[in-house]
This record gives C-alpha cells, sequence and structure tokens, in this order.
C-alpha cells in the first residue's frame, strides 16, 4: 500500500451498549461492514456491549460509525464510544469470539 493511501486509512474502535445483542447487531455489522469495503471485527462483550474495529478509508469508517449509532432493526442503541488510531492491516471482516 502506498505511503499516501495507507495515510487515508483510519482505524475506529468502537463500544456500543443499548439493547444490542440477541438482535442481530453483529450479523447486520458484518454485511454492513462487508459492502462498505472495511476490514475488522466485531464480538459481543460480558458487559453485553459489542464492540467492533473497523478500518478503511476515514469517510467510509465514519459511515460504519454513524451506522453503529441506529444498528439493525431490533437494536435499541444507547451509546456508542469510539476511539480512533492508525490502522493495523486487517484483512477481511469477522465475527470474533470473546
Amino acid at each position: 500500500m502506498e505511503n499516501s493511501q495507507r495515510r487515508s486509512q483510519i482505524r475506529a474502535h468502537v463500544f456500543v451498549s443499548g439493547r444490542v445483542q440477541g438482535v442481530g447487531f453483529r450479523y447486520s455489522n458484518v454485511e454492513t461492514a462487508k459492502h462498505l469495503g472495511l476490514s475488522g471485527w466485531v464480538r459481543n462483550l460480558p458487559d453485553n456491549r459489542v464492540e467492533a474495529i473497523f478500518e478503511g478509508s476515514e469517510e467510509v469508517v465514519k459511515e460504519m460509525v454513524r451506522w453503529c449509532h441506529q444498528g439493525p432493526p431490533g437494536a435499541m442503541v444507547k451509546d456508542v464510544v469510539v476511539e480512533y488510531g492508525e490502522i493495523e492491516g486487517l484483512q477481511g471482516f469477522e465475527v470474533r469470539r470473546v
């Protein structure tokens, strides 16, 4: 990857709370992220939050973060905490287990 291309890439580490487990949040997240061409992963946490990493262009990552504020039908998102950072170069998008 060229330096200029790598610089335009960002990483978002996202924690979503509310009614986000048992409503298809992770699988809708994977579908949406793959559709947008993002790399990363998503998983449920023991404290009933969903954690995700998104890597890609700034515009697309921010679109995915906006999606997290609503989630799929059935989800009731209360809060989304996002930390931006340097990409790690993840490939593909998957559901992870804790």
